[in-house]
């Protein structure tokens, strides 16, 4: 991966990483407070942190203002979802913790698959 996202445990939580190093290695200025209640899959080992974040990360670039318009994001965070169950066979922090999968892990294969899908696009 060309472009660097750093998850140190006890710092930002997965969400905030995501974003933080989405930030830098974009140069935009996406809130990191925005993933702040995201971590630990919302609190409660639900929709992983880091993939939430960048489920808004999409949002933020490729989202609409009315509803007039074409919903582009809701197909690239399809796209996401889609890749993440494929590789880890869950999106759910409580899954992807049973399956020993590290935050560490889920955030760089996170942030890897989501600049493939804008890369793409």
């Amino acid at each position: 991966m060309n472009k660097k996202v750093t998850y140190v445990k006890g710092q930002f939580n997965c969400a905030e990483s995501i974003i933080d190093s989405f930030n830098k290695n974009n140069n935009t200025k996406i809130p990191v407070a925005l993933g702040s209640g995201m971590g630990t899959g919302v609190t409660i080992g639900s929709l992983c942190g880091a993939i939430n974040a960048a489920v808004l990360i999409i949002g933020y670039l490729e989202g609409r203002e009315t509803y007039q318009e074409e919903n582009k994001a809701r197909f690239l965070a399809n796209d996401l979802l889609k890749e993440i169950k494929n590789k880890f066979g869950s999106e759910l922090c409580i899954d992807l913790k049973k399956s020993n999968i590290s935050c560490e892990e889920i955030v760089e294969s996170t942030y890897k698959i989501l600049d493939e899908i804008l890369n793409k696009n």
